[in-house]
């Protein structure tokens, strides 16, 4: 991507927890027109913080388990700064997402003047076995009563979003765990931000998932989103 001299600053946040295998090849695929790469080490027992730290990253501790605290403590960070981004790129630490996709999903904000965009899985190309069956029926059962109840048009839930860094603030973010994500889309399209969806590729992920790959996770992530659209309704 060709960077004018007003080119947005486009910072990247990362909550990774025991991802020392794939942190590494993340960082590494991110375009380089990203100012700061945020990984938020969320109390990993392994080598996360090292990797990152090596690969180029800012790497922030939060020992208070949960995707949501992670990305708090990123975004504290970054309002700290003297100057904040422009806009907020978040994926996950796994290597399920392809971080050089980044192009496409900033392209409309950039452009098209878009508010929120959110990287489809569901309308991309995946990986056989890159999403179990319970995450499948998940997003689908969770994106049927977000179109329901708020008439939006999300097909899915996927990590990997960009979003105008005001716009992102004016939410005012509070779920510390699985229910982030459903969370800043309902919340967008509440407040009338504009949004839309770009389809992004995905793979088998690098390591255990700590959502699908256990039972607890699953059915803990299922109930808060389900809270979650229930909470907002």
């Amino acid at each position: 991507m060709t960077e004018p001299s007003n080119f947005p600053i486009v910072d990247v946040l990362i909550p990774a927890f025991n991802e020392e295998d794939s942190i590494g090849h993340v960082i590494k695929d991110i375009p380089a027109y990203v100012r700061h790469i945020i990984v938020v080490n969320n109390n990993s027992k392994d080598q996360t913080k090292a990797v990152a730290t090596e690969a180029g990253a800012i790497v922030l501790d939060e020992p208070v388990m949960g995707y949501g605290k992670a990305c708090l403590t990123g975004m504290n960070y970054l309002q700290s700064l003297e100057k904040e981004p422009d806009i907020l790129v978040f994926l996950d630490g796994d290597y399920s997402d392809y971080p050089e996709q980044m192009n496409s999903l900033i392209k409309p904000i950039i452009e098209n003047n878009m508010d929120f965009v959110l990287g489809s899985r569901a309308k991309g190309n995946r990986e056989s076995g890159s999403m179990t069956i319970p995450q499948i029926f998940g997003n689908w059962l969770a994106t049927s009563l977000m179109r329901w109840r708020f008439s939006s048009t999300f097909s899915d839930l996927g990590p990997f979003r960009a979003i105008k860094w005001q716009k992102l603030k004016s939410l005012q973010m509070v779920d510390q765990n699985y229910g982030w994500t459903i969370e800043m889309q309902i919340k967008a399209v509440k407040q009338g931000l504009s949004y839309t969806e770009i389809p992004v590729d995905y793979r088998k992920r690098i390591g255990v998932s700590k959502v699908s790959g256990t039972v607890k996770g699953v059915f803990g992530a299922g109930y808060k989103i389900l809270w979650t659209i229930w909470k907002y309704r």
